[in-house]
């Protein structure tokens, strides 16, 4: 098997792709039904479905993504309409969230050192 997409529950799908579209440099797609869809890239599509429903608690599962330069990447996802989690500042890792919550890493290309208890050490 593969992961052929990425679906993520949304209260406002289109706010959300508008935001991941910015993010990651993807279009968006297609909108059919409760479906708002960024473009394919890699084998891997990006979605948002509509959810009136919140997430109850904390994500059980979230994205990675990569950067040259994290700062600035933290300075443009604030920008956007994101935000960052402080409370995992002591794990070590550029840990942010989205318009409706959902958070997400931003961490840098290469390898990260990490200690035994998964702490990360390439902050500031």
């Amino acid at each position: 098997m593969q992961i052929t997409a990425l679906v993520v529950d949304a209260e406002d799908p289109e706010r959300l792709a508008a935001f991941w579209s910015e993010v990651l440099g993807r279009p968006i797609e297609s909108r059919p039904g409760p479906y708002v869809w960024l473009r394919r890239e890699g084998g891997l599509v990006f979605g948002f479905q509509r959810n009136p429903h919140p997430t109850p608690g904390k994500d059980r599962m979230h994205v990675d993504l990569t950067s040259p330069d994290l700062a600035a990447e933290q300075q443009r996802v604030e920008a956007l309409g994101g935000r960052r989690l402080e409370e995992y500042d002591e794990g070590g890792f550029l840990v942010m969230a989205d318009p409706e919550g959902n958070e997400f890493c931003i961490l840098p290309e290469g390898s990260v050192d990490m200690d035994d208890d998964g702490r990360a050490h390439y902050l500031e």
